[in-house]
C-alpha cells in the first residue's frame, strides 16, 4: 500500500512541471491514504526530471522520516500540521504558478467572476496571510483561512490546495492557475463582475451532486 502511495505521490509530483505549475525545483506535492498517519511527500531540492517514486519520503505526523535516504521537502512542517488538524484531507499540493501568484504577490483573493471558480471553489479562492517559511505556520494560516475551498493563496508567497487524494489537490491547483489566467486577462480589459451568492451556491451544489459519472 506504502508503494502504491509512493508512485502516486511521485506521479502528482511530475505533472507540476508539466502542467506549468512550477519551475526548476519548486514546489511539491504529499499524500497519504486515509486514516493513515504515514505521509508521502518530495524530497527537498531534487529536480523532477530525475526523481522517481522510490525517491519519495515517508514521514510521520510529526515529521520523523520512516522511510527515505532523502531529506523531505521544506514545506514538510506545513503539510503536517494541515494532516493532523484536517482528516478529510489526504492530498496537498505547493506551487508557485505565475497567475495565481500574482495574486499572492498584491495579498488578493481571485473573485468568483467565473463559473468554474463557484463549481470547484463554493466562492473567491481566498487570499491567506503572509507567514515565514520553514516552520508549521503556514500550515496553520492555511486551516485557519482556507473555510471550505480547495485551494488558497498566500501573501508574497503563492498557492496551496488540499483534497481527498493527491490527484484531487492537483486538479485543484491547476484549476486555480487556469481561473486566475482568466481573470488577470479580464482585469486587463476592465472589472469582470462577481457572480451573485445565490448563483455561486447553486453553481457548486450542482458541480458537487451531479458532475461527472
Amino acid at each position: 500500500m506504502l508503494d502504491e502511495m509512493k508512485k502516486r505521490v511521485y506521479e502528482m509530483n511530475v505533472e507540476l512541471p508539466r502542467q506549468g505549475l512550477v519551475a526548476m525545483t519548486s514546489g511539491n506535492v504529499s499524500g497519504r491514504r486515509p486514516g493513515d498517519d504515514r505521509v508521502v511527500i518530495k524530497p527537498s531540492g531534487m529536480p523532477y526530471e530525475e526523481m522517481g517514486p522510490e525517491d519519495m519520503v515517508v514521514v510521520d505526523l510529526q515529521g520523523e522520516v520512516l522511510e527515505g535516504d532523502k531529506k523531505p521537502s521544506s514545506d514538510t512542517a506545513s503539510h503536517l500540521y494541515v494532516y493532523r488538524q484536517r482528516q478529510d484531507v489526504n492530498g496537498m499540493v505547493h506551487t508557485h504558478s505565475n497567475y495565481a501568484t500574482s495574486f499572492a504577490a498584491l495579498g488578493e483573493p481571485i473573485p468568483a467572476c467565473l463559473t468554474q471558480i463557484a463549481d470547484e471553489f463554493g466562492g473567491d479562492i481566498p487570499v491567506g496571510p503572509f507567514v515565514p517559511i520553514g516552520e508549521e505556520d503556514i500550515g496553520q494560516a492555511i486551516v485557519e483561512n482556507i473555510g471550505d475551498s480547495p485551494g488558497i493563496l498566500l501573501k508574497n508567497h503563492g498557492v496551496f490546495t488540499v483534497g481527498e487524494s493527491p490527484e484531487a489537490a492537483l486538479k485543484s491547483a491547476v484549476m486555480v492557475e487556469d481561473a486566475a489566467r482568466t481573470v488577470h486577462l479580464a482585469q486587463t480589459r476592465g472589472e469582470p463582475d462577481r457572480l451573485p451568492d445565490e448563483a455561486i451556491e447553486r453553481a457548486h451544489r450542482r458541480y458537487q451532486e451531479d458532475y461527472g459519472q
